[in-house]
């Protein structure tokens, strides 16, 4: 009985998530299909901003579930520069399956801080709409007046991801803030950060495209074999921290392109979008660096797919192992839409960091002093860096240095900056391996 039971499980997962030789390749037909999961996905959070809607969502969540990660699994990139997409497109339909569980299960809705229900504040009888709701701010949204304001309220839940003005983002750290209040100062402030982002994403993304076999689409180590075992590990404890230098040039670069379309198009206040990242590299101890310094974005994907599970079997030390088992789950599950298998060393590194949160706990307990000061920063460093090269050598033999992610044609670094320098170092004696 039970290898039957396990055989309809493994048929109706391979339903959704086919083998890869089953998987359609991506074309133009495509695009409607991966459409598909919003319009419920859009109903679903329509219905966690009205009352009395707690059946209707958990009948409607095996439809987006199906759809998101079906969608997401079932179409496929297949030229090998590409295949980080494949990566992409599961990572977003993992956040709209937990985003879409998040909505079904909590019996109340999504309530905004001080809502006793969606729509109706704690200490007032008068109701209103999610768009009044929503802040005192009065700054007027031009483009948003188009939309009903039932619609606006389903739209910014979607869009809501560190859940500020939200209840399920109570207690997020916010980063201070950089920029001038005025908007004007604002925008140019913000239009700055986008630009030095983009640039700093250009150079290292092409830096890295140079190593061999790295660079690669195809994938290669970071441990190049072929170099004696001091310099294969400098040049590996490089590449992973050029790797994370550039993802969070990224996290910037597309935090801030969002930022200016919401405030100039929207009509956004500026206040309602605060930095995303606050130095991360200035981290003296694991938990400033996960809780506050690193970015929040997935905060709430982590807490649904493991924290909460977590926190119901094992208390709050369950929820600190579950977030980070949760973690390591959505990157390696996304990452298995490669095509490439299951690598357990991207799950290790994620969930090995709860028990390193633990011992830093426990040393406080024990000396009466935090984590901190230079040893704590070399420890943050130690943990991420070091421990942390498993993680980046398996997201390159996959093929993440090779990705189009800039294409050569816009690059400022490969068409003017490598060039240029080429030319400098002629006759220089020095043999380099740039090229334009």
């Amino acid at each position: 009985m039970a290898s039957i039971l396990f055989q309809w499980a493994s048929d109706a997962c391979r339903t959704i998530i086919p083998p890869l030789h089953e998987r359609i390749p991506v074309s133009k037909g495509h695009w409607p299909y991966a459409l598909l999961p919003l319009p419920p996905f859009i109903l679903m959070a329509y219905l966690a901003r009205r009352p009395d809607t707690y059946t209707l969502r958990i009948l409607l969540l095996p439809i987006v579930l199906t759809l998101a990660v079906g969608t997401a699994f079932r179409f496929t990139w297949i030229r090998p520069e590409f295949n980080v997409y494949n990566w992409g497109q599961a990572l977003v339909a993992e956040v709209i399956s937990t985003k879409a569980i998040d909505y079904a299960w909590r019996r109340e809705g999504m309530l905004k801080n001080e809502e006793l229900t969606p729509g109706k504040l704690e200490h007032s009888s008068e109701q209103c709409n999610g768009a009044a709701a929503w802040s005192q701010d009065k700054t007027p949204r031009s483009c948003l007046r188009l939309l009903p304001s039932c619609l606006y309220d389903a739209f910014e839940l979607i869009f809501s991801m560190r859940g500020l003005g939200w209840k399920y983002g109570i207690g997020i750290h916010v980063p201070r803030e950089y920029r001038p209040s005025e908007r004007t100062a604002f925008l140019w402030s913000t239009s700055i950060t986008f630009f030095k982002s983009m640039l700093v994403f250009d150079f290292l993304e092409s830096l890295i495209k140079l190593v061999p076999g790295v660079g690669s689409p195809q994938g290669g180590t970071i441990f190049l074999t072929n170099l004696l075992w001091p310099q294969r590990l400098v040049l590996s404890i490089l590449i992973h921290l050029s790797t994370s230098c550039c993802i969070l040039a990224g996290f910037e670069m597309v935090y801030s392109l969002v930022t200016l379309f919401s405030v100039i198009i929207v009509g956004s206040p500026s206040t309602a979008w605060p930095p995303i990242l606050d130095n991360p590299w200035q981290s003296d101890s694991l938990h400033t660096f996960w809780a506050k310094r690193w970015h929040q974005v997935l905060r709430q994907t982590f807490f649904v797919l493991g924290g909460y599970p977590g926190r119901a079997l094992a208390g709050n030390y369950g929820m600190i192992l579950g977030t980070f088992i949760g973690s390591g789950l959505y990157h390696e599950c996304a990452a298995y839409a490669m095509g490439l298998g299951f690598d357990f060393r991207v799950f290790a590194f994620f969930a090995g960091q709860a028990p390193l949160l633990c011992i830093e706990k426990t040393w406080a307990k024990v000396t009466g002093h935090r984590v901190g000061g230079i040893y704590g920063r070399l420890w943050v460093y130690f943990c991420v860096l070091i421990m942390g090269l498993p993680l980046a050598d398996s997201w390159h033999t996959r093929g993440l240095g090779g990705a189009l992610i800039v294409p050569p044609s816009i690059s400022l670094v490969r068409r003017i900056a490598f060039p240029l320098f080429k030319r400098m170092a002629v006759g220089t004696g020095i043999d380099l391996f740039v090229s334009s």
